[in-house]
């Protein structure tokens, strides 16, 4: 029996929502659209929080006072047992280290393992930020592509290990399970790219955000489990859609590395919470796992409705296989347009927001759009009703 209802259409428009309300450089902006715009791209959920999160949000706020705020003991038990009951990973309480989000969290992590003019290797097409936190390290960006079997991402590790064997290559930035492929990387997999970067002393950074956004079926492995040498980077707000309450750790079991890492976060202002980020985190982990539990239930059922209404209405677009994160990776190359081509038309004729692949690679992401279907279904289906419409004119 249904407990929560993932079918609320929540109107968040003039709320300065950044899924919502922001404006396209050069392009309509979304309140000049008509009929009004549909957003499927930022990973941004359409669901209220588990009423545990918002009460708890509540009771901090009708203190009316929000000075600077300590993060008590009670933040790190929630962290511990969580990972412990659900993933049978066992953290230790000195090895967590809070900070404002998972992209802080990995561009600290960067600065403190690499150089500048170094190299960081990276499994393509991935989350675009990967690429500004390179660069703003001053590091260089090493893509190593995936390649499609079977519709869905495998590693390409004789690749992998060639770019890890180029000395100037000290890091590797994982996406575990990967945004935008769907991957939820296996033991084996994880165990093999272990081996590969201990070999080469190339350290791991796994941003682990999206770990509990897995499909029916499928298991994510914290990268902690495989290695004490790595640096896992995780955060309760994608999973919980707390992401605007700017709160992440970093879980390095390793105490040089990680008073380095500390020393990063310090340097870069990064290192005080908001007073609602900690009660969200402890209110999530602690109460409010049957919730998640129905959301994944719910995504999985709105990614089939997607592949369904492809499958039926546009075979010509192959849906990429989801096992984990609520992004469909969706492969357009039949069309013969661009990525962005296809993305600029869905969204000035269409009025419908979907990512271009080349966001995540300029190479391996072309001839993809990713689309967020973490929203009501009908809100999606609509949004794909416009998309079938679109490409019906091309």
């Amino acid at each position: 029996m249904k407990k929560y209802n993932f079918d609320e259409i929540i109107d968040r428009r003039g709320t300065n929502c950044v899924k919502w309300d922001e404006n396209r450089t050069l392009d309509p902006p979304p309140s000049t659209l008509n009929p009004p715009l549909i957003p499927l791209w930022v990973a941004d959920m359409d669901f209220r929080v588990a009423p545990a999160i918002q009460q708890a949000i509540e009771r901090r706020a009708a203190q009316g006072v929000f000075g600077y705020t300590h993060v008590p003991e009670a933040y790190y038990e929630a962290i511990i047992s969580w990972f412990k009951r659900r993933h049978h990973w066992t953290i230790e309480r000195s090895d967590i280290l809070y900070t404002t989000g998972v992209v802080p969290a990995i561009s600290c992590c960067l600065k403190a393992i690499t150089l500048p003019g170094e190299k960081v290797v990276m499994l393509t097409p991935v989350y675009n930020c990967f690429y500004s936190c390179v660069r703003n390290s001053g590091c260089e960006v090493v893509e190593a592509p995936l390649q499609i079997e079977a519709n869905r991402y495998v590693i390409n590790f004789e690749d992998f290990e060639v770019k890890c064997a180029d000395e100037k290559v000290t890091a590797f930035l994982l996406c575990n399970p990967h945004n935008p492929g769907g991957r939820v990387w296996t033991k084996e997999e994880l165990e093999q790219l272990n081996s590969i970067c201990h070999y080469y002393g190339v350290r791991i950074i796994s941003d682990e955000i999206h770990c509990e956004l897995t499909m029916p079926g499928y298991q994510y492995v914290p990268f902690g489990t495989i290695g004490d040498d790595c640096v896992v980077c995780n955060s309760s707000s994608k999973s919980f859609n707390t992401a605007g309450l700017q709160t992440a750790n970093i879980i390095c079991h390793e105490p040089v590395l990680r008073r380095r890492i500390d020393r990063a976060i310090n340097i870069n202002e990064v290192c005080d919470l908001n007073p609602f980020g900690p009660e969200a985190l402890i209110a999530a982990y602690n109460e409010s796992e049957d919730w998640l539990d129905e959301l994944c239930l719910y995504i999985k059922g709105n990614y089939d409705a997607l592949c369904a209404f492809f499958a039926e209405r546009l075979p010509q677009l192959k849906v990429m296989t989801l096992e984990g994160t609520y992004l469909a990776w969706v492969d357009i190359r039949a069309l013969g347009m661009t990525s962005d081509r296809l993305a600029d038309r869905l969204y000035q004729e269409g009025g419908v927001w979907v990512s271009s692949g080349t966001m995540y690679s300029p190479t391996a992401g072309e001839g993809f759009v990713r689309i967020n279907v973490a929203c009501p279904r009908s809100q999606l289906m609509e949004g794909l009703g416009r998309i079938e419409k679109t490409i019906n004119k091309i």
